[in-house]
């Protein structure tokens, strides 16, 4: 890709990714940027970093999801960027979607992609994830994360939008405990946010969420045709629901936010 205005920028976050981000950066070798915002891991994922000759590697504080991507937005050296997660893979097919999609003269500024979840190695087709899309690709002059979300951060987009056909590999599971960690991580910052936007604890809609959490998922969302792998996810997905609202109680009877949580 010779013209400017094609060259793309793969930015990735990560904090102890050893193990996927090896696969995550050889799937975007065909990137003319690759640059990863690591918030200070202790497991060799910066060092391994630093040896790679064509990735551009910055630490930076993790505050939030939403602050440490606009933080690497900021820093992407070209127009089209294409943003991934530590855990996720381009597939061959994607990759000439994506150098296609970059060189078509058209109005479009953003992409959704599908993507493919994987329990460890084998793919979960159903638990509520079969529909799931996000934008990976877009041109950050026609795009900004939503301030009010700090976790499953928002892009507003500023112009026309398309969607591509080949699905992002994403290894949502690495083992139990991993992913416990990673839904009560998320819990607690949804819990932070909808704190800022006075949304209040209550013991029915503890009750009633995490139970529809769980029960869309694995009945309506068709969780138990994925088995052992569906009842798993979709458990640990309704743990999430339930770790927020044990922490927006502990926020209102603090009535005031620890200074490590405290949005800027």
């Amino acid at each position: 890709m010779n013209n400017k205005k094609n060259k793309i920028s793969a930015l990735i976050i990560t904090f102890n990714e050893i193990g996927y981000i090896e696969k995550c950066i050889e799937s975007v070798s065909f990137a003319d940027e690759i640059l990863v915002v690591d918030s200070y891991s202790t497991d060799g994922t910066y060092e391994y970093l630093l040896n790679q000759d064509k990735v551009r590697v910055i630490q930076n504080p993790f505050e939030n999801f939403t602050e440490q991507k606009s933080f690497t937005l900021k820093q992407a050296s070209h127009d089209w960027v294409l943003f991934l997660d530590a855990d996720e893979i381009v597939p061959d097919a994607l990759r000439n979607e994506i150098l296609g999609a970059v060189k078509k003269d058209d109005d479009v500024v953003a992409y959704w992609f599908y993507r493919q979840f994987m329990f460890q190695n084998k793919k979960l087709r159903f638990s509520g994830w079969q529909t799931d899309k996000n934008y990976r690709l877009f041109r950050k002059s026609k795009a900004k994360f939503c301030d009010s979300k700090i976790v499953h951060e928002t892009l507003d987009i500023n112009g026309k939008s398309g969607i591509l056909n080949e699905k992002l590999i994403h290894y949502c599971y690495k083992n139990y405990e991993d992913y416990k960690g990673k839904m009560l991580k998320y819990g607690r910052l949804k819990a932070v946010e909808s704190y800022y936007t006075e949304k209040r604890f209550s013991y029915l809609l503890l009750v009633i969420k995490t139970s529809w959490k769980f029960f869309n998922h694995f009945i309506l969302r068709l969780g138990f045709l994925d088995g052992r792998k569906g009842l798993i996810v979709c458990y640990l997905n309704a743990l999430g629901v339930l770790e927020r609202f044990k922490k927006l109680k502990k926020l209102e009877q603090k009535n005031k936010l620890p200074y490590y949580l405290v949005m800027p």
